[in-house]
């Protein structure tokens, strides 16, 4: 890892590259902002820009250190020792502070790792967005799971491997899913992968004895490739080929996972289908009493089995976590505590096995510290801004997911987001759509109206 990583890097910052950059500039100035010429030379411009700031045998050194990290990570879960880890996370540290300190003038340490991923945020941005979230959020949460939990185990009996796969396949080949493009395999965590726009590779992961599982990890991967199946095809082996942010890829892949796939319209239709696939399973079990089952509600110590609901608080305690690690307001060492406090203050839960606690995520022992989570919560803000947007152009679209139709959303999603790849930034492609600027209405609306309908909870 770190033979190659260096040898990208040294490829990446040849003073050759910045000669040929200048060529092109004078005549793309008469080109209009968003034109493709233009966002060609400015996006290869700024990723020369920040590469030739960081020396190579940083990014080697870096690579060899997170790659050790993570199969000590890997060993020290299996036995719940977080002094195993100690050590090496706090080299991490050491080394996302000075990659930051690489690029000076920034308002807050985080701030370059952010921009890695969303290029023009800020962690006191970010924070503020956040805070404004977890206000209005917890509220919700609280009288919600005030209600009766509902019954999920209908999913949890025996569903046979080959056809939740054959089924999920199903599912995302209607939204759009391109399979001679692309395919889905299966792994212990799933990701999806990008080799080029003709070849984007899903994963997921499939347990028998848990239906939902297997679904929503496809149906979340999938929003990731059919980004990318959607770019221009002209953007083939330049700098535009990928999505722009991690916050906008993850708003996609939270559109088809929550907002379609989560949706009643959308079980209207593939419930039926469902029920002839698992007849004994199933065929006892309403609409209704599934429905309630796949968007259930219920506080729990683990991010990735958390619900639709609760999740983002989550990523908030990892957020504020790793800025404090970033400032040097907490220290490795007190991590554990620190995390099992914030659990209890925001969930009401928490657990004295660090495995489930603070070494449960992959980030923080594979990346630098510091930008790791807040795509998440901005994915799942940016998805309800944009799925408004939708359903305001296009009001048939729910009608279409009672019918196993997809084409019009996914249609508009490629012709407002997918084809311009990384063209424009987070906070532009957003004001383009929606006029506005990052904001969490559309968001709050959204879970508002469905969890009170679910819970027969009166709106206020």
């Amino acid at each position: 890892m770190a033979t190659i990583s260096r040898i990208i890097h040294e490829k990446q910052t040849d003073p050759a590259v910045g000669k040929l950059l200048d060529n092109p500039e004078p005549m793309v100035e008469s080109f209009p902002y968003d034109h493709d010429n233009s966002a060609f030379v400015r996006i290869a411009r700024r990723d020369f820009e920040r590469a030739i700031k960081v020396p190579s045998s940083f990014i080697s050194d870096a690579s060899s250190h997170f790659a050790s990290t993570y199969q000590a990570w890997t060993d020290a879960c299996l036995s719940n020792k977080f002094k195993g880890i100690l050590p090496m996370l706090e080299k991490t540290l050491v080394i996302s502070r000075q990659m930051a300190d690489f690029f000076p003038g920034y308002d807050h340490i985080a701030d370059p790792l952010i921009d890695f991923s969303d290029y023009g945020l800020k962690a006191n941005n970010v924070r503020k967005i956040i805070i404004e979230l977890r206000q209005q959020l917890i509220p919700l949460v609280q009288t919600v799971t005030a209600q009766e939990i509902a019954d999920d185990s209908c999913l949890h009996k025996h569903f046979p491997e080959k056809k939740q796969l054959d089924f999920s396949a199903q599912m995302i080949k209607a939204f759009g899913f391109n399979f001679s493009r692309g395919r889905q395999d299966q792994s212990p965590h799933p990701f999806t992968i990008s080799l080029s726009i003709d070849d984007v590779r899903i994963t997921t992961r499939i347990i028998e004895g848990d239906l939902s599982w297997g679904f929503f990890s496809t149906t979340h991967e999938a929003g990731h490739p059919m980004y990318e199946q959607g770019i221009k095809r002209s953007f083939e082996d330049t700098p535009l080929k990928r999505g722009t942010s991690s916050s906008i890829h993850e708003s996609q892949s939270r559109t088809w996972e929550n907002l379609v796939s989560r949706s009643r319209p959308f079980w209207e239709y593939f419930y039926p289908h469902l029920q002839k696939t698992f007849p004994e399973q199933l065929n006892p079990v309403s609409l209704d009493s599934f429905y309630r089952a796949v968007n259930k509600v219920q506080r729990s110590v683990i991010r990735t089995e958390a619900d639709e609901l609760t999740y983002n608080l989550h990523v908030m305690i990892r957020f504020e976590l790793e800025l404090q690690l970033m400032e040097g307001e907490l220290a490795v060492k007190d991590l554990p505590e620190a995390w099992r406090a914030a659990y209890q203050r925001v969930l009401g839960l928490s657990t004295d096995n660090d495995s489930d606690g603070c070494m449960q995520d992959i980030h923080w022992f594979s990346k630098m510290i510091g930008g790791a989570f807040q795509g998440y919560t901005l994915g799942n803000i940016i998805s309800a801004q944009f799925f408004e947007r939708a359903l305001q152009a296009h009001p048939e679209i729910p009608q279409e997911f009672r019918k196993g139709e997809f084409h019009t959303l996914r249609n508009w999603l490629t012709e407002h987001i997918y084809q311009h790849g990384r063209k424009f930034t987070t906070t532009e492609l957003i004001q383009r759509i929606t006029g506005e600027g990052l904001s969490i209405g559309p968001y709050i609306r959204y879970l508002k109206k469905k969890f009170s309908e679910l819970h027969k909870i009166e709106k206020h």
